[in-house]
């Protein structure tokens, strides 16, 4: 399937791609289009993190959680994720320390890239990694 979205991708425009990779649709290809595009316009794939589309910000949510919610995805590692995502893509006042690192780190991954490709390349380990760590923190406390 194609997904569509926003070109220059930051925090919530890379989760949700590592999200669709990872527990929806393991051959998704992303095309990513002028921020001015009219998600209207938009006749093949399925367009995520423009305004007004469903999979997009809803009720101070990010686009993150829009697609947790419609793929109903319980795994407690995911949800742990789309709360950093969901502070460092929203803004909130007072973010916990990994959503300041997570923004910084994705501002520094645009800077380093050549472009959105290889921006999702990159960052793809800092999510793995982030599920990783999450993963294991749930397990031992399973214990």
């Amino acid at each position: 399937m194609k997904w569509i979205t926003r070109e220059h991708v930051h925090v919530d425009r890379v989760a949700c791609p590592w999200l669709i990779k990872r527990f929806i649709d393991p051959d998704a290809e992303f095309i990513f289009v002028p921020r001015d595009t009219d998600p209207a316009t938009i006749m093949e794939g399925i367009p995520f993190d423009f305004k007004g589309v469903e999979l997009g910000h809803h009720d101070g949510k990010c686009s993150f959680d829009a697609f947790v919610e419609k793929y109903n995805i319980t795994d407690p590692a995911v949800l742990k994720i789309a709360e950093i995502v969901r502070e460092a893509d929203t803004h909130v006042e007072n973010p916990s320390p990994l959503a300041v690192a997570l923004d910084i780190l994705a501002r520094g991954y645009r800077m380093i890239c050549k472009d959105d490709y290889e921006t999702l390349e990159k960052e793809f380990y800092l999510y793995d990694a982030m599920y990783a760590y999450f993963k294991k923190q749930v397990e031992e406390s399973k214990g």
